[in-house]
């Protein structure tokens, strides 16, 4: 038994559902990060690593004889080398540990019993109800940012060096000259933080300070959501934030349900349909949740927000009444409530809420130009570092030539310019805002303005089919029966068909002994009228009704006009299916918990009431609904799904397959509808084994699963639905570019394989003269071994490739898989599960070290989204996850063409541009120092300069002819750093230079005197000092002897020329 363990975002900051639109996409963002699974007892199971079995790992039995086997067979052979995992070293932070420390052991996320309106009653401690996202506390925030900032060489080399400035020794200047540009970038940093912060802790500030109603035995309590506890009854208002995850008690809605707006928390703008508890909705007033003895038994809180598995009890009841309850009666935290009042119980807080759990931060993107960057920094300090030992080594390394290469760095530091950093940032800023205000892509939205490079520099796109290359409009194309197919020029003989049956049903009954083709007539009609009403009966859509700018749910027609009517669902695809039944002349027009209403074209309301219904779901694949006619008493089974599934369900026949394949090569998306007519006694035995199943806390889902697959057989095939998902505009020529411009194309989606081809034809994603491979469907390493070598006989060819076959090559085969994949001019994978997009992103990434880009506009595109170096999101149908978890987010897919191909391409030239500018301006300044080391004296004949360590004032020890006249030292003489003072007893521009020495230069006083300079041999073993003053009035002259041991005066001109 393993269990998800809640995570939190990184340095234990509760990363919470945000109020700003803009933050949303954080949630559900990279779920599967989160999921560290773990077993019971918090310890590997002993073994855990060979799990393998016999035949499961390459080393076994079974792979040695599959080895075996597959040489002798095959010729040219794909040699079999087993899988190794790398542990991949990603840069995104690991979530830290929860309040309670229930991640590292030492606490354990328990189910909890919460007893209705008496939160004094609880089993265990529970987190406070405050919602956090900042990112750091008083103390934390300027020791994070500076971390932050430093953790990079670019800025931890310029902080060393300004820090080196406080040493007198290696002092080149004024500590501003360092200081302030270092101090411009870091408080510009701090302050953007700084309002960052400022920003949140407004923000959470507003959330939790916001008032709920709370019921209590003395009435109706106004209180804050921070002071929200577990067990309370929260009452929220329509178009309010729901506070805290809670179980849906009451509703003020007449039908029974609310509806709940979910695009803060999974980015789906539809609507969801929440159901409140049977027991607590019979209740006189809401009052009396207070007076009746109850609770909710809960599970432990973990991430999931689709699923919930819990049990609402009522003891005061003779016996105890308990009724399951699952996702459709939750009030998840940060969903807003659409429709009605409604009342709930508090379940989880704080940072136990399904929101906050699922909240990580995605991965920090760092640009490829940046790390180029990066590196070329390093590169130029390896540089700056041989220089420095050149020219310490030019002068044979006297002295203290360590502290000498020291000086020599600081002197060349130049070379790596500090603004260069605050050139490139400045220049993203400017990027972005061209991208923003460019009216060819309106309504483009950059988030991450530190990649626009990136744009231009992609190799791989990865894009989603549904809504990215599609509009996602969903258009209602055929009915296929089976021996007949209407199109959408043929609808009008639907319509006939169903007014047919329903006009005469009002007639008298028709004359006995009806001509064959009569009978022909009524057989056709009817099975077109059970089709549609199938169709019209078997779907999650709900119509509201719209006036005035006031929503409410209508319980018939008769209130509102049709042009009012608006349908909600949870797919467009239901929605599509609905609206085509409403044309033929079947219109849903009301539903509720419990019943559901059509017109018929003669008026007529036809009643039925919802016994059963079974969702939606990616693992089923197919929904079904059992409904009561309450005219005739009939119960009838309706289902729906995808033919993989259905196929198995229905009765034989002999066109389902080869209908659907046709379908689907038309590029429609098609759905089998079947159903089932029970007896009473057949539906009554179901439904107490159904009701069992749901009351189980442990496996409910499997449990509830066998039950209804139970009902599943035999079912009576009625029709095909096919529904086109029509091509966004420009979605061609802006492919055509992309592949003009040497970027591979990849699609990566969950529709079937001929869909997917189809859609991939239609959209020259495949040209005319390209062969498409279609692989095989496998399901061990043998059959893969094989089709792998058919496919790499091929050539220029695109691959096709189901989700399945996907995952069974990437298990024993995965480099050979990925280099023959990477040579295919188009790729399209279908049948994709979200885990897998991300999985062949981060693949491409590995194996061949090009940018990806990955386009998206669904939830289930997310991970490939933050996963690909460059993300982009689509604002579709879908809703706006994607958009809001992307880098960029543009309107429509042929935006693309010109952000990456324009945009991108630009950033990328104009930051190279820049960043060598200032790279070479640098080094002919850095050069500049150097060559300025050799200049001639202008103030006395053949005077040539020489460099001596490294000083501040450019002081030079010169070499010259002497002229004779000398410089007197009195009294007056006084060397200071780099002043004019008077010389002996005339006053010139003399300019006193200062040998750079750590004894700091020359003393003053009647004897001139040098402390500690450079020394160099003359004659035979005796050290002279060299040394003079620079002046306009009589050039060089040479110093008295100090009288020291080992100096002497040099005052001959030739002996002084062979000296030196």
């Amino acid at each position: 038994m393993v269990r998800p363990c809640p995570s939190v975002g990184p340095r234990g900051r509760l990363r919470a559902w945000p109020g700003a639109r803009d933050l949303a996409p954080s949630l559900r963002a990279r779920p599967a990060r989160c999921r560290r699974l773990l077993p019971r007892g918090g310890a590997a199971p002993a073994g855990g690593g060979a799990e393998a079995g016999p035949g499961g790992g390459p080393g076994g039995a079974g792979g040695a004889a599959a080895k075996a086997g597959c040489a002798a067979d095959m010729t040219d052979n794909i040699p079999l080398q087993p899988v190794r995992q790398k542990k991949r070293m990603d840069s995104r932070p690991r979530a830290g540990c929860c309040e309670w420390l229930r991640c590292c052991g030492r606490g354990d996320p328990r189910p909890r019993t919460v007893w209705l309106g008496h939160p004094e009653k609880r089993d265990q401690r529970y987190p406070r109800n405050v919602i956090n996202n900042q990112k750091y506390n008083f103390f934390t925030f300027l020791p994070g940012v500076l971390f932050n900032q430093f953790k990079y060489f670019f800025n931890l080399y310029f902080l060393l060096l300004a820090c080196s400035q406080f040493v007198p020794e290696m002092r080149l200047g004024a500590l501003y000259t360092y200081w302030v540009p270092l101090g411009f970038v870091l408080a510009v940093t701090v302050i953007r933080e700084a309002v960052e912060e400022i920003r949140c802790y407004v923000r959470d500030k507003e959330v939790n300070s916001q008032v709920y109603s709370r019921l209590t035995a003395r009435g109706t309590v106004k209180v804050k959501s921070s002071s929200i506890q577990v067990g309370d009854l929260i009452i929220v208002e329509k178009n309010q934030r729901v506070p805290a995850d809670m179980i849906f008690l009451r509703t003020s809605e007449k039908n029974g349900s609310c509806f709940l707006r979910t695009d803060q928390l999974d980015g789906e703008t539809d609507w969801k349909l929440r159901l409140p508890v049977a027991g607590t909705q019979r209740l006189p007033t809401a009052a009396d949740l207070l007076q009746v003895r109850s609770y909710v038994y809960a599970e432990e809180p973990n991430i999931d927000i689709h699923h919930f598995v819990g049990t609402f009890t009522r003891e005061d009841s003779d016996p105890p009444v308990s009724e399951s309850l699952g996702i459709e009666n939750t009030l998840w935290a940060g969903t807003v409530v659409a429709s009605g009042t409604v009342v709930g119980v508090v379940l989880y807080t704080g940072r136990e809420l399904r929101s906050v759990m699922n909240t990580s931060n995605p991965r920090s993107k760092i640009g490829l130009f940046d790390l180029e960057v990066n590196c070329l920094t390093k590169i130029l300090f390896g540089a700056l570092v041989v220089v420095s030992l050149v020219m310490v080594a030019l002068q044979h390394f006297a002295g203290r030539w360590y502290l000498q290469i020291i000086r020599f760095l600081l002197l060349f530091s130049n070379i790596i310019p500090i603004s260069l950093r605050v050139n490139l940032d400045m220049g993203k800023i400017v990027y972005s805002w061209v991208i923003r205000r460019d009216s060819k892509i309106p309504s483009t939205v950059v988030r991450s303005s530190t990649i626009p490079e990136q744009l231009g520099r992609i190799s791989y796109l990865l894009t989603d089919k549904t809504g990215t290359l599609t509009q996602n409009e969903m258009v209602f194309k055929r009915l296929h029966l089976g021996t007949v197919a209407y199109g959408l020029d043929s609808m009008d003989e639907v319509q006939s068909h169903i007014f047919s049956i329903y006009t005469q049903s009002q007639e008298p009954p028709a004359q006995k002994g009806p001509t064959v083709t009569t009978k022909v007539r009524r057989t056709m009609s009817s099975r077109v009228h059970e089709a549609v009403k199938a169709i019209a009966l078997c779907h999650n859509v709900t119509p509201v009704y719209e006036s005035n700018g006031v929503t409410d749910q209508a319980e018939a027609e008769k209130q509102y006009e049709d042009s009012c009517r608006v349908y909600q669902a949870s797919s467009p695809d239901e929605v599509a299916l609905v609206q085509w039944t409403e044309s033929v002349g079947l219109t849903l027009v009301g539903r509720d918990q419990s019943s559901m209403q059509l017109r018929t074209p003669g008026d007529q309301i036809l009643n039925f009431t919802i016994l059963q219904l079974f969702p939606f779901t990616y693992e089923s694949k197919r929904m079904g609904i059992i409904v009561r006619d309450e005219s005739t008493g009939e119960i009838t089974f309706y289902m729906k799904g995808a033919d993989v599934v259905m196929a198995g369900i229905v009765q034989y026949n002999d066109w389902l397959d080869e209908e659907c394949g046709n379908m689907a090569r038309e590029g429609l998306r098609v759905l089998v509808v079947a159903k089932k007519c029970l007896a009473e006694e057949q539906y009554q035995d179901f439904e107490a084994r159904y009701v069992q199943a749901k009351l189980s806390v442990h496996d409910r889902s499997l449990k509830v699963a066998t039950v209804i697959e139970s009902l599943e057989m035999e079912m009576e095939l009625l029709c095909l639905t096919g529904v086109e998902d029509q091509l966004q505009a420009d979605v061609r020529p802006t492919l055509e570019t992309l592949r003009n411009a040497g970027i591979k194309v990849w699609m990566l989606t969950g529709d079937k394989l001929e869909t997917a081809t189809c859609t991939a034809k239609n959209a020259h994603l495949v040209t005319r003269n390209q062969d498409i491979h279609v692989f095989r469907l496998v399901s061990n390493r043998g059959e893969a071994h094989l089709e792998l070598n058919a496919f790499r006989r091929k050539h220029d060819c695109a691959l096709v490739i189901s989700g399945d076959s996907l995952e069974v090559c990437l298990k024993y085969y995965e480099y050979e898989f990925m280099e023959l994949a990477c040579q295919c001019p188009a790729v399209v994978c279908c049948r994709c599960a979200p885990t897998q997009k991300a999985q062949i992103v981060r693949l491409l990434q590995e194996r061949t070290g090009k940018l990806t880009c990955a386009v998206g506009d669904g939830g289930n595109d997310v991970s490939m989204i933050q996963e690909s170096d460059c993300g982009v999101g689509v604002e579709g149908k879908e809703g706006k996850q994607a958009s809001l978890a992307a880098d960029f987010s543009i309107t429509q897919f042929r935006h693309l063409g010109r952000l990456l191909m324009v945009h991108g391409r630009n950033s990328y030239k104009r930051s190279a541009a820049l960043s060598q500018f200032v790279i070479h301006r640098s080094l002919c300044i850095s050069t500049m120092q150097v060559g300025g080391q050799r200049a001639v004296c202008t103030g006395a004949r053949n005077c040539s300069h020489r460099q001596v360590g490294e000083q501040r004032a450019a002081a030079r020890v010169h070499r010259t002819a002497l002229t004779g006249r000398r410089v007197g030292s009195g009294p007056q003489h006084r060397c200071t750093d780099c002043t004019h003072r008077q010389v002996g007893g005339q006053r010139a521009a003399a300019q006193v230079h200062r040998l750079h020495s750590q004894a700091g230069g020359w003393a003053a006083g009647s004897v001139h005197r040098c402390t500690d300079c450079t020394h160099r041999r003359v004659g035979s073993g005796q050290c002279a000092q060299v040394y003079g003053l620079h002046s306009q009035a009589g050039g060089w002259a040479a110093a008295r002897s100090t009288g020291a041991p080992g100096f002497r005066v040099i005052m001959d001109e030739a002996w002084n020329q062979n000296m030196l």
